[in-house]
């Protein structure tokens, strides 16, 4: 466990590297996984690495070489979200308030090039800071897309609020069809948008952040992050939790030109911030917590 002020997570190497909960003076601002759940899917936030969201098929061709990933997500038809969220994570360094997480990839049939990865986790009383790199310890470069997927709590007074420059529409197997403008199936940038209980599953780009989350128990959650400027927002109809994934890439990017190429002993690298804040409704401002 990690703790500063009434700010406490904790983490499981084992279970791909994942966030087991976020609670604020014991209220909890992400979903909390389930006692002895052992299932990333079931986590508070897990790691996309070494590529975000689906690759199509999980087929791809790199410099003239075809592909076949393992599909990785039950009868889904695709890829998905890497395979950093399906392999234990070990602890390098362990703090009262932050902890080092590494993982090593020896190239295989499942993803041919080697790399390392590092999670650093750290807190402050009032926010959560995760970065996540990937270095190519291979000799030939190889592409690299990164992520994070945490699961934030709603309830019928919860609302989003963020600026994107176009939208992505999906096929009904959720690969990118075309692009629009971002506010085509309602504009996020408004203040008071109610979340709503009904499916969302769209990729924006030009995300410029923050994505800012108001609750209706005064809290309010601003999310930001450096090296992503996509933002995926995902809710599951009737659910109380939803998901706003800062990825590096479009869904399928591989496929599409979109996905950055890391030279050998070259790295990439993605950082999210999640600042935590009271919302005073009376005077109508913030109030930082000490």
């Amino acid at each position: 466990m990690l703790a500063a002020g009434g700010l406490e997570t904790a983490l499981s190497p084992a279970i791909g590297g994942s966030l087991l909960y976020l609670a604020l003076d014991g209220v909890d601002l992400m979903r909390r996984a389930p006692e002895g759940a052992n299932d990333p899917l079931a986590m508070a936030s897990f790691p996309l690495i070494p590529y975000a969201n689906r690759i199509a098929h999980g087929r791809f061709t790199v410099k003239g070489q075809d592909y076949q990933l393992p599909l990785n997500f039950g009868d889904h038809p695709h890829s998905i979200h890497g395979f950093g969220w399906q392999t234990p994570w070990t602890a390098k360094e362990t703090g009262p308030d932050a902890v080092r997480l590494v993982q090593t990839h020896v190239g295989d049939a499942g993803w041919p090039w080697s790399y390392r990865a590092e999670q650093r986790i750290a807190l402050t009383p009032s926010q959560l800071s995760m970065s996540l790199s990937l270095t190519n310890v291979g000799d030939a470069p190889m592409p690299a897309g990164l992520g994070f997927h945490p699961y934030f709590l709603a309830d019928e007074a919860t609302t989003l609020r963020f600026d994107a420059r176009n939208l992505w529409l999906s096929t009904s197997d959720m690969l990118p069809k075309s692009e629009t403008p971002a506010d085509t199936l309602g504009d996020w940038s408004r203040p008071g948008i109610v979340l709503g209980d009904t499916l969302i599953d769209n990729a924006y780009t030009g995300w410029t952040g923050p994505a800012i989350v108001e609750r209706g128990d005064g809290l309010r959650l601003t999310l930001r992050a450096q090296g992503a400027d996509w933002l995926h927002v995902y809710r599951p109809p009737a659910s109380q939790d939803f998901c706003l994934e800062p990825v590096s890439h479009m869904p399928d990017a591989i496929n599409r030109g979109g996905m950055a190429m890391v030279a050998p002993g070259d790295s990439a690298q993605l950082v999210m911030t999640i600042a935590i804040d009271r919302i005073d409704q009376t005077l109508s401002k913030s109030v930082s917590i000490a």
